[in-house]
């Protein structure tokens, strides 16, 4: 297994399946073929689902990972291309085991109002909070993204403990769930791992930067040409033999 270049930018050889049902999490969108992933987040996910039911949550619903051999996607990502991004929704597993038209046509719920510049009340608990800090404690995960508002939430709400707080970051459209995001594997040549985040807790000037831009007046951007969808021979020389292989 071999996740090979950057995450917006590289396939993944050797992926693995996450199990459409397990203990403690359930695959959405199947139709998608987005449950790929390097092994290590497989198991990732395995181990986040134990730690989460240990607190109380219901259980993972688990949204893209990546292709069967990674690469960019039609549509939804520019990321989620060496198989080390996964997207877990933020709405509670139910306590029955969904059928695959469930899977396909039950909706994600934001957490905000829908304004998005507060945290809906009715949706948002304790638990969704305790839920990103334990995704974010392991050590293999680089980055979780999460909308600037539930960000804003959790520095709010974390107490004493906030080392976990500086792998959070913020990012727009990130209210229906949360992204997380794991550092190369030891010993995976080809792949480039992101920089660090900067040190802190990402609670202060970073944090209100974010909103300062959202409130600014917006004035219509200029045309732009739409970016051409990556090809093979965008991607690093070693996606070729690993799209390619039987």
């Amino acid at each position: 297994p071999a996740p090979v270049g950057s995450y917006a930018r590289g396939c993944l050889a050797g992926g693995k399946a996450l199990p459409w049902n397990g203990p403690n999490h359930q695959v959405m969108r199947l139709s998608r073929n987005r449950y790929w992933g390097h092994p290590a987040m497989i198991e990732y996910l395995v181990r986040l689902g134990q730690a989460a039911d240990e607190q109380g949550w219901p259980g993972l619903l688990v949204g893209d990972i990546a292709q069967p051999r990674g690469g960019p996607m039609l549509f939804g990502h520019a990321s989620h291309q060496i198989g080390l991004d996964a997207d877990i929704w933020l709405k509670p597993m139910p306590d029955h085991l969904m059928s695959d038209d469930e899977r396909e046509n039950v909706s994600a719920v934001s957490m905000l109002n829908e304004e998005l510049t507060e945290i809906d009340r009715e949706h948002w608990t304790p638990l969704q909070g305790n839920l990103i800090k334990s995704a974010a404690r392991f050590p293999e995960v680089a980055r979780i993204f999460a909308h600037p508002v539930i960000k804003r939430e959790l520095c709010e709400t974390a107490g004493d403990d906030r080392a976990w707080l500086r792998k959070v970051r913020p990012w727009w459209g990130h209210h229906y769930h949360f992204h997380v995001r794991l550092a190369c594997p030891d010993g995976a040549r080809g792949c480039v791992d992101q920089a660090a985040p900067p040190p802190g807790d990402g609670c202060g000037k970073e944090l209100t930067s974010w909103f300062k831009a959202a409130a600014k007046p917006k004035t219509p951007p200029p045309p732009r040409k739409k970016k051409p969808d990556l090809v093979v021979a965008d991607l690093p020389a070693a996606c070729g033999a690993v799209l390619e292989a039987q």
